[in-house]
């Protein structure tokens, strides 16, 4: 006998928050738009992008770099936000200049909470923006709820030195006052100061500690980072409870790190999905 053909099922509609990403494409698939949106998707956000440039990049380093236009930016954030109710948008790697100035021009109507990660030099040193863009990064800020520079990219917008806890929230004071919100700074270019992040919001200082983890595969750490916390926004946390929580995915990232390439491996975005004794 044939086998009887089932009633159709009623779909079963998810209405998740939305998150915008605004960088750079990783051709290796460990950092930039890749990494944001393989975050968003593990916490259980609807992840959208505007690429700013295209990099040609393994687990070994950067190779080339090729930027869009300004133009074809503006035009993806708009027609993303047209029709998409972006709850909470992020930016990584934005170049140079022109595209500097277009993010902040297309994301300032946009209500919704602003992470700018500075993406202007790798914890490993392979400088990421034109040196000419440095002080339209500086522009930037006024937009942000949260930026989350590392040590480098700290001290290019303070111009100041940073080797100990004390001159760093001395630059985060300065950096609150270039406009942005709250300032997350990440100590892992330190050893001293590995799995330390230290957050400045409404005047208050607060050294945010995790565990410090021993890996090389580390690859787009401070993207996931960034991303975990805007997915935590669009999900209406508060801003330090979703850095906290950002943190703890990001440890639990490291601790999986994918051990591809014959360079530094990517974090593992789906270790949530692993069983405890399982791994890559």
């Amino acid at each position: 006998m044939p086998t009887p053909i089932s009633p159709a099922e009623t779909p079963k509609l998810l209405r998740p928050p939305v998150a915008l990403t605004i960088g750079g494409s990783d051709s290796g698939g460990g950092a930039g738009i890749q990494a944001d949106l393989k975050t968003f998707t593990a916490l259980q956000v609807h992840g959208c992008s505007a690429i700013t440039c295209l990099t040609a990049q393994n687990t070994c380093g950067v190779e080339r770099v090729d930027g869009l236009p300004a133009a074809a930016l503006i035009a993806q954030v708009e027609a993303v936000c047209r029709d998409l109710p972006v709850a909470a948008l992020k930016t990584g790697m934005l170049l140079n200049a022109p595209l500097i100035e277009a993010t902040a021009a297309v994301i300032g109507p946009i209500q919704a909470p602003r992470v700018i990660d500075p993406v202007m030099v790798s914890r490993a040193g392979a400088v990421l923006l034109e040196p000419e863009a440095v002080t339209a990064m500086a522009g930037l800020l006024p937009l942000a709820s949260l930026i989350t520079p590392n040590l480098q990219e700290a001290q290019l917008l303070s111009g100041r030195t940073l080797s100990n806890p004390r001159e760093i929230e001395d630059c985060a004071r300065q950096l609150i006052q270039l406009g942005c919100r709250a300032v997350l700074i990440k100590g892992g270019g330190l050893t001293a100061l590995r799995g330390r992040d230290l957050l400045c919001c409404d005047d208050q200082l607060e050294w945010l500690v995790s565990p410090a983890i021993d890996t090389r595969h580390s690859h787009g750490s401070g993207c996931t980072l960034a991303a975990a916390i805007t997915a935590g926004l669009a999900q209406g946390l508060a801003l330090r409870p979703a850095i906290v929580a950002a943190k703890t995915f990001v440890s639990g990232a490291l601790r999986r790190g994918l051990a591809i390439g014959a360079g530094a491996g990517p974090l593992c975005h789906w270790h949530q999905s692993l069983s405890p004794g399982s791994g890559p």
